[in-house]
């Protein structure tokens, strides 16, 4: 593992910035000090976004007619929904309902068979949510229906787009939106904000105050992991602050308690690690509509029931992952058995892998080696294989699929995504063929010496700074998030002590060299084995947090990375 220290750019960023900030920003390429102003009046404006207007009329047409929101089957999808629903009807539409797919069954986005089960509804608007833009041949079936269509999305264009009546998305074509990566949910709530807009220069004397609803665009921004621009720092920003206000939903707050997180100093972090997994998990082994209705839930104890069923399939799906996980390190090191080196990429598949996991298989993957990571599960029948990708940087994986798709014709059956993460399906038959033709295209995109483990570092940290008004001040300088990332510093330290906690976790007690002064630390999922016996030095890279026990507050060292120094 390589440790590799930020260049710190000579920025010009105010004086009054507390310093250690200063240079955290600087490494950020922030450049100025408007970035760093979360006031709600510095959003980009939403008439900046394509085709914003025209969603607003075709929204104010229907809002006494029947509005029907097809979403994702994620974090961002739910909240994308949640956010829907309630945003219209505080703006006056009369009859609103949402329709998420069961992935096991019909797959992503607004297909033909989806517009098949909408229908019973009869629906006079159908409203996509987080997917949509590459649904070509479900909006040409809702069409032909005679159901309006407004799509509203923020993954990639394809070469065609869906003969929608109107499409919002910053990621197509013509758009020239500042902030490439608003999610979906932000997408939905520039939509009501265009909405509001346009029902108060109609006469509306009473409409609501949509930042009420940030709450929801904080969580669905953050789970989706969409890189945090100095745009979506302000809506995150925002809804964090109501959320430790206690001005949010109550799904929301109910997820925080069966997560053991304390709603007054909720982060980002916390968001994209406790909560997001748990509504995740509903759409990765049963039904979203369990999610969707605790973030809609208006009585705490009902929203609370239904956090506690998230929270059990939450455990049912690390138990999933783990073995899938453990599967596929003895499929690799069955690569390294034979002699070989690991490819550029690795495509990875089993026959009974579970479809709702496959993504976090990949990641844990990607993580370990470095490398993207392509897990495949069979589709009922097993004929085809629906594979999730993660990347890295400078592997741009929905790029990557789109050339090998049109390198080879009928190989990749359907694929989507982003530049991280991407979808897709191909013929079981033909997998072989797909990774060679994968790892063909990525060896034009990096070779291996770009595939090594690197740990991004923003340097040593005073010894001044190891404390605990450091690490209140670290965790209030954000938030940190993809593209922004938490601050991580590196250093070398004497153990003190050692133990295991939790089974599988290393709690230290850590020594500054030199100065004396001493820190507690854990490091999770590491045994310590490869660390020198006794009071030996490491070197280790750590993140610098807030430890609330029993009252108690004190600073404490989060370790990602430790080794022998």
């Amino acid at each position: 593992m390589e440790i590799r220290r930020r260049d710190i750019p000579d920025l010009d960023l105010p004086a009054d910035i507390h310093p250690l900030l200063r240079r955290l920003y600087a490494a950020r390429q922030v450049k100025d000090a408007a970035e760093l102003d979360y006031a709600l009046q510095q959003l980009i404006p939403p008439t900046a976004l394509a085709n914003i207007d025209a969603a607003a009329t075709l929204l104010e047409r229907h809002l006494d007619q029947r509005i029907l929101i097809v979403g994702d089957f994620d974090a961002d999808g739910a909240t994308s929904s949640a956010l829907g629903i309630l945003g219209l009807k505080a703006l006056g539409a009369t009859h609103v309902d949402y329709l998420v797919p069961d992935r096991f069954t019909y797959g992503y986005g607004l297909t033909p068979e989806i517009v098949g089960l909408a229908r019973e509804r009869q629906p006079d608007l159908i409203i996509t949510v987080d997917n949509g833009i590459s649904s070509i041949a479900g909006v040409a079936a809702a069409k032909a229906a005679g159901i309006r269509v407004l799509v509203t999305d923020h993954h990639l264009a394809g070469a065609e787009l869906p003969d929608a009546d109107v499409i919002v998305n910053p990621n197509q074509p013509g758009c020239d939106f500042p902030s490439k990566s608003l999610a979906g949910v932000g997408v939905m709530f520039y939509v009501l904000l265009a909405l509001r807009a346009q029902l108060r220069e109609n006469g509306m004397d009473d409409a609501p105050n949509l930042a009420s609803l940030l709450d929801l665009v904080a969580l669905g921004t953050v789970a989706d992991v969409v890189p945090l621009d100095a745009n979506n720092r302000r809506l995150v920003h925002h809804g964090l602050l109501r959320i430790r206000g206690n001005a949010c939903r109550p799904g929301i707050r109910a997820l925080l308690e069966v997560a053991g997180r304390t709603q007054a100093s909720v982060t980002a972090t916390d968001l994209g690690f406790a909560v997001g997994p748990r509504l995740n998990a509903a759409g990765r082994l049963e039904d979203m509509s369990i999610g969707i209705e605790c973030l809609l839930a208006d009585d705490y104890s009902r929203a609370l029931a239904l956090a506690r069923q998230l929270d059990e399939l939450n455990r049912a799906r690390r138990d999933i992952e783990a073995g899938m996980q453990e599967e596929a390190l003895r499929a690799i090191d069955d690569i390294h058995l034979d002699g070989n080196e690991l490819p550029l990429a690795l495509c990875l598949h089993d026959t009974h892998w579970h479809q709702g996991v496959v993504g976090l298989v990949a990641s844990r993957i990607k993580e370990r080696y470095h490398r993207p990571v392509i897990a495949f599960a069979p589709e009922e029948g097993g004929e085809t294989l629906k594979g999730s990708a993660r990347s890295v940087p400078g592997v741009h994986m929905r790029d990557v699929l789109d050339a090998v798709a049109t390198r080879h014709p009928g190989l990749v059956t359907k694929f989507g995504g982003h530049a991280m993460a991407a979808g897709l399906s191909l013929p079981a038959a033909r997998l072989g063929d797909f990774e060679q033709a994968l790892n063909d295209e990525i060896a034009r995109w990096v070779d291996a010496d770009a595939l090594r483990g690197v740990l991004q570092s923003d340097g040593e940290l005073e010894p001044d700074w190891l404390s605990l008004d450091a690490a209140e001040l670290l965790r209030d300088g954000g938030p940190w998030g993809q593209g922004f990332p938490e601050p991580q510093f590196d250093g070398e330290f004497e153990i003190v002590t050692r133990r295991i906690v939790g089974e599988k976790h290393l709690k230290l007690r850590l020594r500054v060299p030199g100065d004396g002064r001493q820190l507690d630390a854990i490091a999770f999922n590491e045994d310590g084995a490869e660390l020198p016996p006794g009071e030996g030095r490491v070197r280790a890279v750590y993140r610098l947090d807030v430890n609330e026990f029993r009252g108690m507050r004190s600073a404490q060292l989060v370790i990602e990375h430790i080794e022998a120094a």
